[in-house]
């Protein structure tokens, strides 16, 4: 069968080089473009952050993370973003339970209220990350921009281009949008070989993920303990633990179309926005404050000091974290489930190495944010890319290798965490 493989993949027609070349130029620039709206939007919100969650409660004499606080900023942001979400045109874009990272093209008017409401939502503590919005707005930008200035490319073309470039961006290396694409291409019938049809799209992730990389010095690495040599103690924890988290995720994606449809029967924005905060901040004070925003620098507090917290913590902001992501992505704020699944991974991986000391926290870590990514994401490549670039040890990497094949199991041929446009689950 590899011989058959091989001989089809040497018949494919390659692409001449002529047809590649002139992709380059329109990659890289979009590429350059979809990282610096990604930096702009993130700079803003953190600014945003600073304000709303320091200088605000530091001028109110009120605790920054308190109950009190923590209720009144997370209600008032689900105001603010509904008060976007029903007078923007376009309402900001579809419902962000029915998106993925393979966005439609907006039109253009919708583009200011989604950005708006993203950065609001950033900035005001749901547990949602900005990859589906930003991607969402980078496609339409590079779509409508590229059809006026080089209406002689493919219509398909910018739409790849401008995704693989802010998934690049995102996870500061094109690697993560090279998984993402392959995974895309996989049984479609290509022209050329595999790497013909990703030039453009890698060209544009790299331009995208160099870009954030001089400007931001982004780093998935949580700096846990070295893991040394593997023994079958290992091997049997990360079978366990992914397969224990991806359980737990499709728990969530069961559920999300039952959240989502309570939601729904609110039927306006300025209503269910506003209860999706109150229940955000009810979350918020069970979990405490590291339950809040997309949880990326909420994972590195999580790893500097694994021994800091109890399993019964690491237990409470597991289901908290993974409810405050269900009710945020069905109340109708803008916003990608990724990063705050991976906040879920790492804090059960953590619960584990708490619960059995034997369970190396590096190993925990990686197991558990394979688990939880394969069912909320249902795409293998990136959840193992994602899990073995946390903890940068080659050694675990085969080890999570064995244990996505049960976990896959588990999550695969079942619904995803994303809906159709009627809120039935998407299989």
């Amino acid at each position: 069968m590899a011989q058959d493989t091989a001989q089809q993949a040497s018949a494919a027609p390659a692409t001449p080089a002529r047809v590649l070349l002139p992709l380059i130029l329109p990659a890289l620039v979009v590429g350059v473009g979809a990282s610096l709206l990604l930096l702009g939007v993130s700079v803003a919100a953190e600014q945003l952050q600073h304000v709303l969650w320091r200088n605000l409660p530091d001028a109110l004499g009120v605790g920054r993370y308190s109950v009190l606080w923590m209720l009144v900023m997370l209600t008032a942001t689900g105001v603010a973003v509904g008060l976007v979400v029903w007078k923007s045109p376009g309402h900001a874009g579809p419902d962000p339970a029915t998106l993925g990272l393979d966005a439609p093209v907006l039109p253009l008017a919708v583009l200011p209220g989604l950005l708006l409401a993203t950065g609001l939502m950033l900035a005001g503590g749901p547990s949602l990350g900005p990859e589906n919005p930003i991607i969402a707005v980078n496609v339409a930008l590079a779509f409508w921009l590229g059809r006026r200035l080089l209406p002689r490319m493919p219509r398909g073309l910018w739409p790849a281009l401008a995704e693989s470039a802010t998934i690049g961006a995102l996870f500061g290396t094109p690697v993560a949008a090279a998984l993402v694409i392959s995974e895309a291409l996989a049984g479609r019938e290509l022209r050329g070989a595999l790497w013909d049809n990703v030039f453009g799209p890698l060209a544009a992730a790299a331009a995208g993920a160099l870009t954030v990389t001089l400007l931001d010095h982004p780093s998935f690495d949580l700096h846990l303990p070295p893991f040394g040599h593997p023994g079958w103690g290992d091997l049997l924890a990360a079978l366990v633990i992914a397969s224990t988290a991806a359980l737990l995720g499709m728990a969530a994606v069961l559920a999300l179309p039952y959240v989502h449809g309570a939601f729904a029967r609110l039927r306006h924005p300025m209503v269910a926005l506003p209860v999706g905060g109150f229940v955000l901040g009810l979350l918020a004070a069970v979990g405490g404050r590291l339950t809040l925003f997309k949880g990326l620098d909420e994972i590195d507090e999580l790893a500097a000091d694994p021994a800091g917290w109890s399993a019964g913590q690491f237990a409470t902001m597991t289901v908290v974290k993974l409810a405050a992501l269900l009710v945020a992505a069905s109340c109708g704020f803008r916003g990608g489930r990724i990063f705050p699944a991976v906040f879920v991974g790492v804090a059960f991986g953590l619960c584990a190495h708490a619960l059995v000391d034997a369970v190396h926290p590096a190993l925990g870590v990686a197991a558990g944010v394979l688990g939880m990514l394969l069912a909320v994401t249902r795409q293998a490549w990136v959840s193992l890319f994602t899990a073995a670039v946390l903890v940068a040890s080659p050694a675990i990497l085969a080890l999570l290798c064995v244990a996505s094949l049960p976990a896959w199991l588990l999550v695969t041929g079942r619904p995803q965490m994303q809906l159709r446009a009627d809120g039935t689950p998407i299989r």
